[in-house]
């Protein structure tokens, strides 16, 4: 008797999926061609695109890197490219590209931040990626304290005393809290902290620094400058005030009536006042309430 079954007994090969569905194509369907409406404003922002992108070619492609000054420069562009040509001079940045990147920081130590800048990479590695072991979290710990240490100079133990008052603020506060209550720690852990940095810190970093000194040559604030050390300062500034940001928000939400005010009081004061007001305190002001002689420039080695 014949096989009269309409069942298939085997499974069809794979086959690709329609062109219009996969790979770019496909996404482009998808995202920009879904409709005649999402059609009609990709074509008009790849019209505009265009008109803007198109006139700044050739004033990029007619650039000029090597010139003495700018009516050279523009020389050299007519002579390679005609008459009424322009084009960018690029030779400003060809000079200057070491200051761009390092501002006046003294040239025989552009190590400090270029080590600084290639550090930031695994220092922040563990906040970005859940796969890199937890344990390079107390790297990013130590890393603002480090860059702090290579950009300005001057002795490690200073940096590394003012690492240790955080030490010791946590250590006080987990060895207490079980036993004195949260509020009472946080208090004796935070005084325990500003007494480390006002009244032993220096010493203790004189007496170590003179058993072993290691230190590097103090460079100015005001040396400071370009685009890699901007990027350190800000990426450090950002580092120090993101657990700055968990405590105040953990406050917040405390039931603890003291810890609560004074975290919303910081929070909202920051909030409701205008950053440039601050900078200008900063600035121009904080040197009233400070005793005489206090350079807030200076280095802090």
């Amino acid at each position: 008797m014949s096989d009269l079954s309409y069942v298939r007994k085997e499974m069809l090969p794979e086959q690709a999926p329609p062109v219009s569905e996969a790979g770019i194509v496909g996404w482009m369907h998808a995202n920009l061609f879904s409709g005649w409406l999402n059609s009609s404003m990709s074509i008009l922002v790849v019209v505009l695109l265009y008109f803007s992108i198109a006139p700044i070619v050739p004033w990029l492609m007619h650039g000029v890197w090597n010139a003495g000054s700018l009516n050279e420069c523009r020389k050299i562009i007519v002579a390679s490219y005609g008459q009424g040509a322009d084009g960018a001079c690029w030779a400003v940045i060809h000079d200057r590209l070491l200051q761009f990147t390092f501002g006046f920081y003294p040239s025989d130590q552009y190590w400090r931040p270029t080590l600084a800048f290639l550090l930031l990479f695994p220092a922040i590695a563990p906040v970005l990626f859940s796969r890199v072991p937890r344990k390079m979290l107390l790297f990013s710990a130590v890393y603002p304290f480090l860059v702090a240490w290579l950009m300005w100079g001057g002795s490690a133990w200073g940096a590394i005393d003012a690492f240790l008052g955080f030490v010791i603020g946590v250590v006080l506060y987990r060895m207490m809290a079980e036993r004195f209550g949260a509020l009472l720690s946080i208090i004796i852990s935070v005084l325990a902290t500003i007494l480390w940095w006002l009244f032993l810190s220096g010493p203790v970093a004189g007496i170590l620094h003179g058993i072993i000194p290691l230190s590097l040559e103090p460079v100015e604030s005001r040396k400071f400058g370009g685009f890699m050390l901007s990027i350190l300062l800000g990426t450090t500034g950002i580092a120090a005030s993101f657990p700055l940001g968990i405590v105040l928000a953990l406050g917040r939400q405390s039931d603890l009536l003291i810890v609560k005010s004074l975290s919303v009081g910081f929070i909202e004061f920051i909030r409701g006042v205008p950053l440039i007001t601050l900078l200008f305190v900063a600035n121009s002001l904080l040197n009233i309430f400070l005793p005489p002689g206090t350079d807030l420039t200076s280095s802090c080695g």
